[in-house]
């Protein structure tokens, strides 16, 4: 675990909340030591965190195992309070601040909404805090949900460059067959790649507080390798899990071909379909073959019609295609900063924008990148 540089950690309902005796508090205490130990080793750690319809379903009097959607909705806007509270009491014992992020599924799947969630995020771990995400169910419905927690940290996991997602669990990692209804069903450690074999061996949600399964899993582990990260899938029952594992506990790994980085680069210069041009000077196109980002001060010219997000071709003082990159500006905010300094954005523009046209973490060579398919990184 300490070799890994932004780390997600999802913890499901059933592991943060006890049916019979509520918040499981000695737990809890114990995963934010184990949190606090990797935070200091200087790892970027986010949570995505279940337990907010457990914990208010209860505070409401809601008892029947299946509730009404607007009952799931009332007991999530009790139980986010309880939650968020929880979670920035348990981390400021270790002197870290936690920040709480809803999402729903279009912040995630929809690129504009995608970029400001990717932008928050980036904020509060370059300020060294902790941000615990969960799905916005107080206006998520059943068309527009995730469903499940796996497959949200997966997408947050390749929204924020993450290169580990950990999955705790109520098992131990992946079985030939569920180990419920298979006594002879194998351990397997290691999944170097995912197949339908390994599909196949899935079962559903242990427990009646879970929504996911083992199959959810799976395909969190597709959404998060495909985005460059390592998938863990780890016991979380016992207290300090994430220490188990450091120190040999049997779990489950999903092994990704690539690194975010890489990923991300790939992703940008192959399977994106360019919406225009932006023309750079000499100077401007020395700077991103030193790895710099790009400027509006070196764009000479925009072509095209973009929105911010949209990927565009960066061409050289030559008229050669330099890089592509996903663009900070719409078109015609482009237009008008072109040519201009960063320090004078919002006064042509009104608002305080980036500096960069395109930051140099959505910028790839011509040529550096290869062909790849998948979800958006």
């Amino acid at each position: 675990m300490a070799g890994f540089r932004r780390i997600v950690i999802k913890v499901g309902s059933s592991l943060l909340v006890d049916r019979a005796t509520g918040l499981r508090r000695e737990w809890l205490a114990a995963l934010c030591s184990d949190i606090a130990a990797l935070h200091d080793q200087g790892a970027d750690i986010l949570v995505v965190s279940s337990g907010a319809i457990a914990m208010g379903r209860g505070v409401l009097g809601f008892r029947r195992p299946a509730l009404e959607l607007e009952e799931a909705q009332a007991a999530a806007a009790v139980g986010q309070i309880a939650l968020a509270r929880v979670w920035a009491e348990g981390l400021a014992a270790h002197r870290i601040t936690a920040a709480q992020v809803l999402l729903t599924l279009g912040d995630t799947e929809e690129r504009r909404r995608y970029l400001n969630a990717r932008a928050t995020i980036g904020t509060l771990l370059d300020h060294r805090a902790v941000p615990v995400i969960n799905e916005n169910d107080t206006v998520a419905t059943n068309e527009i949900r995730y469903g499940d927690n796996d497959r949200l940290a997966a997408r947050v996991g390749s929204m924020a460059s993450a290169d580990c997602v950990v999955l705790l669990s109520d098992i131990d990692g992946l079985y030939t067959a569920p180990p419920r209804d298979d006594p002879a069903a194998e351990f397997v450690p290691v999944v170097p790649r995912i197949t339908a074999r390994i599909e196949a061996m899935a079962g559903g949600a242990a427990s009646e507080l879970s929504r996911g399964g083992m199959t959810t899993k799976i395909e969190a582990a597709k959404i998060a390798t495909a985005g460059g990260a390592a998938l863990l899938i780890a016991n979380g029952t016992r207290l300090h899990p994430l220490r188990a594992v450091a120190e040999g506990a049997r779990c489950t790994w999903f092994l990704s071909p690539s690194t975010p980085v890489t990923a991300r680069k790939r992703w940008i210069a192959g399977t994106l379909e360019p919406r225009g041009i932006l023309h750079v000077d000499a100077g401007a196109g020395r700077a991103i073959r030193a790895g710099k980002s790009l400027l509006p001060a070196g764009v000479i010219r925009v072509d095209g019609a973009f929105a911010r997000g949209d990927c565009v071709i960066v061409r050289g003082a030559d008229g050669g295609e330099l890089a592509r990159g996903l663009v900070a500006y719409d078109a015609g905010d482009a237009v008008k900063i072109a040519g201009r300094a960063s320090c004078d954005i919002a006064a042509i523009l009104g608002y305080s924008g980036r500096k960069e046209i395109i930051h140099r973490d959505d910028l790839v060579l011509s040529g550096d990148g290869a062909g790849a398919d998948g979800d958006m990184p």
